[in-house]
């Protein structure tokens, strides 16, 4: 009898976090860089997320490999969405005074 209950709460359960891990891990990462893209493209900006990263570190003398650039971009993308014009706007500041 009890089987009659745990087993369909059981299925739900794994149901619900597969569609969670799911949601957070590819659907949000995906949203988020749709959004991300849509803004560049909206403010007419030819760079990538990642180039417009690399070059913000660079001009910092703080070059980073390309694998912790992603991570970066990824982090920026997902959590702070807004730095990316930013950082946009520094280095097109610096290069203008140079």
């Amino acid at each position: 009898m009890a089987f009659v209950v745990i087993i369909p709460l059981t299925i739900v359960a794994i149901l619900g976090i597969a569609g969670y891990l799911i949601y957070r891990f590819v659907v949000f990462d995906y949203l988020s860089s749709k959004s991300v893209n849509d803004t560049l493209k909206r403010y007419n900006i030819k760079k990538t997320p990642f180039e417009i990263v690399k070059e913000y570190y660079e001009n910092k003398n703080d070059p980073l490999s390309d694998e912790a650039i992603s991570k970066l971009v990824k982090q920026y993308r997902q959590n702070e969405p807004e730095q990316f014009l930013a950082m946009y706007d520094s280095t097109r500041e610096k290069s203008k005074t140079e």
